[in-house]
């Protein structure tokens, strides 16, 4: 199964996988629950959901879920990290960072609890490439990372790796 083109993931759909990001924070029980203010902010369709598409590949019903909020939660924490975040309202720049490492970890911890560990590889390489993108001003290669990163996890364990 191939990964929904970008403009099959409206933003109805963007904004289901915000609120279902911000529904696992609330139940974490982590201090981050407070930063979730009222609502989510309006996607902005700058960029695909990752989290639909990472989470359209073959992997087994019961963990797309997982799979979707891991993501969501990861793509959170880059975006407190680098843009524009859309499920916590946080104005401080430093708190901001402690919440998307926060968010990083969430995301990770969700999917090491299904085993999944060749998401966590992929999500792990995005983290860390996105990371050096930005650091070299390259926003279009961090955008890149994403793409591929979720690509690969829709993929799944089982899809030839080149």
């Amino acid at each position: 199964m191939s990964a929904p083109p970008e403009s099959a993931v409206g933003d109805d759909a963007a904004s289901g996988v915000v609120q279902r990001l911000r529904d696992a924070v609330r139940a974490s029980g982590t201090p981050l629950s407070s930063s979730l203010g009222d609502g989510p902010v309006a996607a902005s369709g700058e960029r695909p959901e990752h989290a639909l598409v990472a989470s359209a590949g073959p992997r087994p019903p019961a963990h797309r879920e997982d799979v979707e909020i891991a993501v969501a939660a990861v793509d959170e924490g880059y975006r407190l990290h680098y843009t524009q975040p859309r499920a916590l309202l946080i104005d401080d720049e430093d708190l901001r960072l402690l919440a998307g490492d926060r968010l990083y970890a969430l995301g990770l911890a969700r999917l090491a609890a299904v085993g999944d560990m060749e998401a966590i590889a992929e999500l792990a390489d995005i983290i860390s490439l996105s990371a050096q993108a930005h650091a070299g001003g390259d926003r279009a290669l961090a955008d890149a990372a994403w793409l591929a990163g979720a690509a690969a996890i829709a993929a799944g364990p089982d899809a030839p790796r080149g």
